[in-house]
């Protein structure tokens, strides 16, 4: 994967987790259908990002407080997590789960924070939902406009009571936890799970010292 391909696919990445859940209109969509959820949502947060003055200039501490405080909330994390760590998610203690959850979580706020200082004029299309009022687990699929082709930007959402959350995105054919498991798997099988926490962890901090 070439460097501008993969900046491309941060940028789209941000914008898939970034638009996740914000503020109150997140609170009150929580019990509307996931493709409305969804679509009300990514316009929200899209016009936010433009909007603010800070984050286009660049605060990404403002981008990882906001993603930390309003986003997260709106996902499955632990689900999330336990897909991208794979088989190896079922031997972790209780302890080394949590710990893992811990720094995964910071990894992709970290790293799509600075791509959200990028987001400009796109939009996001909603494609045509096939879901049923009973499923508890569905796709909703979209793209982001703006120059350029069509990008697909799709999402994995199970229902809880009332209360639809995204525990997987899929950014042009990839979905996120399958971006992450062959690398996991790798630092696993050469240093175990500890290796892998302490992998991580090293990688935050070394971001968390770059930036401030």
């Amino acid at each position: 994967m070439t460097l501008m391909s993969t900046l491309r696919r941060r940028l789209l990445v941000a914008a898939a987790i970034a638009s996740l859940g914000l503020t109150q209109a997140a609170q009150a969509a929580d019990g509307s259908a996931p493709d409305q959820l969804i679509r009300g949502l990514s316009i929200e947060v899209l016009e936010t990002v433009k909007s603010d003055k800070d984050i286009q200039a660049g605060n990404v501490g403002k981008i990882v407080a906001l993603v930390d405080a309003k986003v997260m909330p709106h996902v499955n994390f632990q689900r999330m997590t336990a897909s991208a760590v794979g088989r190896f998610w079922r031997q972790a203690t209780p302890d080394q789960q949590a710990k893992l959850q811990a720094e995964f979580k910071t990894l992709l706020v970290r790293t799509y924070a600075g791509a959200l200082t990028q987001v400009k004029d796109q939009q996001i299309g909603l494609k045509r939902f096939t879901g049923q009022p009973t499923d508890t687990e569905v796709v909703v699929k979209t793209e982001i406009r703006g120059k350029g082709d069509p990008i697909q930007l799709d999402y994995r959402l199970e229902k809880t009571g009332a209360v639809w959350k995204i525990y997987d995105v899929n950014v042009l054919g990839i979905w996120l936890a399958d971006q992450y498991r062959n690398s996991f798997a790798q630092e696993i099988g050469a240093n175990g799970i500890d290796g892998l926490i302490k992998s991580l962890a090293d990688k935050n901090a070394k971001a968390g010292a770059a930036k401030g």
